[in-house]
């Protein structure tokens, strides 16, 4: 009977213990997850918290894998080209026509009758024509560099005329003067420019030759755009290989108007510029191949020489038909003696003038003509795209001495 006491006792301290822990697993299941306490102000976490672990009877969870693709499988994300930019074309501009050019920039050519063409009419002027007047009007022509020669043989020819005439109205005056002035500049002289195509086909070639700072490149682009405003088909050769911008800008001027620009590395062989420019000319049939040559120093034998060499290297196509010489007319007569010494080298064949808007230097047109039996062809007259103009003797002399 005790045994079956001890047995009964044993079972219920049993059950109550299973059922003890039974309450205890369930409560624990129910408590809410623990909040991982927060750091301290300025304080940061270094490490991660560790991951819970899983509890009895829970079923751990595979890690999960990243689906392994293969090259063929995996989409790359499609880049979207950006539309080509349409090269921008510059429109062409066109040229005023070279007819009558001078005329029209007249106004600006006038800005020098001042000290010549007034400045004679104010002294044949006077009521009385002694010796000091026509020293003064000696003096007037050769500040105005017309030259000791010309300027003595247009003296004696007022002279002899305004004691014929007796009276001097001033209109007399202004066309007495108008005469004589154009029979001085001459008339007779050849100023056309040779820029036609050859008979075999073969384009004019014009080399454009001066010292530096004439205005040489400008006047190269400007004549380009005289060429095109006469119908002529253009290519330009960029032969100033030495000068940085100057490749640069006479492009700029050729694209201006449509015309081609042969050029070469910087620094490289002039001669050959040259010469590839004349070649891509005859490729393209081309009227006139324009030839802009370096700023050559007069005083430098050595630049003077490769000058020569250009000249020479482009005659292998053929002759060249125009050689034209650009000389500023604020120089005086130091463009004479830059004349005389590029003479020596290449035959000059035509004068170009710049800057002879406000300056009292137009005599030089008379002057630099007699010195080299060469006519002024071209003149300059601002820094207008169509400022440069055909030399006309008779417009000439009209805006100096005015109306």
């Amino acid at each position: 009977m005790e045994y079956v006491i001890l047995a009964v006792v044993i079972a219920v301290l049993a059950v109550g213990a299973v059922a003890g822990l039974v309450v205890n697993g369930r409560r624990r299941k129910e408590l809410p997850p623990s909040r991982p306490t927060a750091p301290l102000p300025g304080k940061e976490r270094t490490t991660p918290p560790a991951p819970a672990e899983p509890q009895v009877g829970d079923e751990a969870a595979p890690p999960r894998q990243a689906p392994v693709q293969t090259v063929e499988e995996v989409e790359l994300p499609v880049v979207e080209e950006a539309p080509e930019r349409a090269a921008e074309v510059p429109a062409l501009e066109v040229p005023e026509p070279t007819a009558g050019r001078l005329v029209r920039l007249r106004s600006r050519l006038s800005r020098s009758q001042n000290s010549l063409g007034k400045g004679l009419l104010t002294l044949l002027s006077r009521d009385r024509l002694d010796e000091d007047t026509w020293e003064e009007i000696e003096e007037t022509l050769l500040v105005a560099d017309v030259g000791v020669a010309p300027t003595q043989e247009l003296v004696e020819r007022l002279r002899t005329r305004v004691k014929v005439l007796g009276t001097r109205t001033p209109a007399e005056l202004r066309s007495l003067l108008h005469e004589e002035l154009v029979a001085l500049i001459g008339t007779e002289a050849d100023r056309s420019l040779k820029t036609a195509k050859h008979a075999d086909g073969r384009p004019a070639v014009v080399l454009v030759v001066g010292v530096n700072g004439v205005g040489k490149t400008t006047t190269s682009g400007k004549l380009g755009r005289v060429l095109v405003a006469d119908g002529r088909t253009v290519v330009l050769g960029a032969a100033d290989t030495f000068r940085a911008a100057a490749a640069d800008q006479l492009q700029t001027w050729g694209e201006r108007v449509g015309a081609r620009t042969v050029r070469g590395p910087e620094g490289g062989d002039p001669a050959s510029v040259a010469f590839d420019a004349v070649k891509e000319g005859i490729a393209e049939g081309a009227d006139t191949v324009l030839v802009d040559t370096a700023g050559r120093l007069h005083t430098k034998t050595g630049l003077m020489d490769e000058l020569g060499k250009v000249k020479r290297v482009v005659e292998k196509h053929g002759p060249v038909d125009e050689v034209l010489l650009v000389l500023d007319a604020t120089t005086g007569q130091n463009g004479l003696v830059q004349a005389r010494v590029f003479a020596e080298v290449v035959d000059i064949t035509g004068i170009v003038l710049t800057k002879l808007d406000g300056t009292a230097k137009g005599g030089i047109v008379v002057a630099v003509q007699r010195e080299l039996g060469v006519p002024v062809k071209l003149i300059g007259l601002g820094e207008g795209a169509d400022d440069l103009a055909p030399f006309e003797p008779a417009a000439f002399v009209d805006a100096l001495i005015g109306d």
